[in-house]
């Protein structure tokens, strides 16, 4: 089955992955295909592409979907498993990242949750859904805080909007709401760079 998206999360699976013909084979691969047509398709000798299709294959990037004889030969049939790749933003932090920003706990914290985020909604993308509608919603605003105490403000009031909601929703100490499915809701407020 091919999934929306396939999160990588390991550096060993990213060095895989991030090699110009590889991503060109992955481009060619939502439907399966043989090694010599993708050959053909890139331009490449069949060896030459087996021995990477196999690379990913071991990697669970891509995943064998069929054979067929021809001329008492059998080929396999190859296909993504994913019609995207997404780069877990951990595989950043882990190498460095972290230390960055160690003094700047906010923006560390802010990460935190980018990154979670990600990796919630690559995970949805590979789920499957009955339906494939997966029930979700984004909000974004810019807003003008050009002085200290106009900041303070905006962000006094949107803690005890986000508090309320938490509470009469079942976080926070309030009342406990029996659900079938539970929803993640993320707040985040930082400078614009533009």
């Amino acid at each position: 089955m091919t999934h929306d998206v396939l999160l990588v999360e390991s550096v060993d699976q990213a060095a895989i992955l991030l090699k110009p013909l590889r991503i060109a084979l992955l481009r060619e691969m939502g439907e399966p295909r043989t090694c010599p047509e993708l050959a053909d398709r890139l331009g490449e000798t069949p060896q030459k592409i087996y021995y990477h299709v196999k690379t990913m294959e071991r990697a669970r990037l891509v995943e064998r979907s069929g054979e067929r004889i021809v001329n008492g030969i059998v080929e396999g049939f190859y296909r993504a498993r994913a019609l995207s790749y997404w780069l877990s933003p951990r595989l950043v932090w882990s190498l460095g990242g972290a230390r960055a920003v160690r003094d700047q706990t906010s923006l560390r914290m802010l990460a935190g949750h980018a990154e979670a985020m990600l990796e919630d909604v690559a995970r949805l993308g590979e789920r499957s859904v009955d339906d494939g509608h997966v029930p979700s919603l984004s909000l974004a605003v810019d807003v003008a805080l050009p002085s200290v105490e106009r900041r303070a403000a905006f962000l006094g009031e949107l803690k005890a909007t986000f508090e309320d909601l938490a509470r009469r929703y079942g976080a926070l100490g309030g009342d406990p709401v029996a659900a079938d499915e539970t929803f993640r809701f993320t707040l985040a407020c930082y400078p614009t760079l533009d």
